[in-house]
């Protein structure tokens, strides 16, 4: 078995052996140990000896074995001190008679941890991700990130959450945050925030695969399937988004040639599908304003008035300002460039947005439209200073040195 495919397989699995390991035992934080043996145990085994007829079955008894070693060695210390807690291990062998991923989805999304926790111990437990991948993504020392992990697993561990589905009172509520977990971690593999690179497939690729799974066993969810037909359609455009040589490629200016077809086309069945039931929420909108975008033959055949009006119906869920910088845009498609700048004025006082790059790079933009040279390139400059990102940089700076 080569490396590449052993990565591919336990990331697949580890999830599932974790998940049946917390529904036997409990023991979120030691499970989690206990499968990171086991999966070091066949990456020295399985290259020798081959790898087993049921691999899952393999790992979830020898995560089994090493989980009921620790929890007996931890009995043993606090026996030792002298401490009234003792926990009960069952005889029955863990059997893997479902797959658990998306419970354990629900329990890295608890409500009592910070987003940033959430985010990172979904990508740890459910993702599969290593702990130094994950702080690579976000750019912190892997200590940091690890010190992270260690206190969520604690916060979830000292919560006393059963392991099973939230109750249905609080389901909607929780679905809310594992969406919004899987929308951040999608957005910051599309457009990575800081480093060298203009995005991170492995990110997306997990994002979307996580999105999959939460809409597969919950069908009846709109936002589910808005949130995956928003990922799949905005994904469909990253393979031309970067020219040969890595530089950043706008979106007018992309060989939509090259977008992945069978991405788009899934997008807007699920897309299609979702907006006649119940109520629309923002990532169907989102999803719908992807759509309009993926199915137009190219950048000039695109229906900017339908983008306006579903930027609109947007704003009206929320106040969010990089909705209304992106509706600026839109405006200024059907309206003419004044009318987006007029926009952008108004965000020029909104804190929240202020000081983003983004609204630097679109004033720009729209700056150049209007024949406003010297006060474009300003604007590219300004932009470029507040990014972290080296290939937007890059961009930035190109554009300001062509005027």
């Amino acid at each position: 078995m080569t490396h590449e495919r052993f990565e591919d397989l336990s990331r697949r699995l580890a999830p599932q052996v974790l998940g049946a390991l917390v529904r036997r035992f409990g023991h979120f934080d030691t499970a989690e140990d206990a499968v990171q043996e086991a999966l070091l145990a066949a990456a020295q085994q399985w290259p020798d000896e081959g790898r087993p007829d049921n691999p899952l079955g393999w790992l979830i008894r020898v995560a089994s074995r090493r989980l009921t070693d620790l929890l007996r060695s931890e009995q043993a210390r606090q026996r030792r001190e002298d401490t009234v807690a003792r926990w009960v291990l069952p005889d029955e062998p863990v059997v893997a008679d479902s797959d658990d991923s998306l419970i354990l989805l629900f329990m890295c999304c608890h409500p009592a941890l910070a987003p940033a926790s959430q985010i990172a111990l979904t990508l740890r437990a459910v993702g599969g991700l290593t702990t130094a991948e994950i702080a690579r993504a976000f750019l912190v020392p892997e200590a940091t990130m690890a010190r992270r992990i260690s206190r969520a697993k604690q916060t979830i561990r000292a919560s006393g959450i059963p392991f099973g589905m939230p109750p249905a009172d609080e389901r909607g509520q929780r679905l809310t945050a594992v969406l919004h977990v899987l929308y951040l971690i999608f957005n910051e593999g599309y457009s990575t925030t800081a480093g060298p690179h203009l995005h991170r497939a492995d990110l997306c690729t997990e994002a979307i695969r996580l999105a999959r799974l939460v809409h597969r066993v919950l069908p009846d969810s709109g936002e589910a399937a808005g949130l995956l037909a928003l990922m799949l359609l905005t994904d469909a455009r990253r393979p031309a988004r970067t020219a040969p040589d890595g530089s950043l490629v706008p979106m007018a200016e992309q060989d939509r040639t090259r977008w992945n077809a069978a991405h788009i086309a899934e997008g807007v069945a699920l897309i299609t599908g979702a907006l006649p039931r119940g109520t629309t929420g923002p990532y169907q909108l989102q999803a719908a304003i992807a759509a309009v975008h993926d199915e137009a033959p190219d950048a000039d055949s695109t229906d900017w008035p339908q983008i306006v009006a579903l930027y609109e119906v947007l704003l009206t869920i929320g106040d969010n300002p990089v909705v209304r910088l992106n509706h600026a845009v839109a405006v200024a498609m059907v309206q003419g460039p004044a009318a987006g700048l007029a926009i952008l004025d108004t965000l020029r006082r909104d804190a929240r947005v202020a000081e983003d790059h983004r609204l630097h790079a679109v004033r720009a933009h729209l700056l150049e439209r209007a024949g406003d040279a010297a006060g474009a390139r300003a604007s590219y400059e300004a932009a470029a200073a507040r990014t972290m990102s080296q290939p937007q940089q890059r961009y930035l700076h190109a554009r300001a040195a062509r005027l």
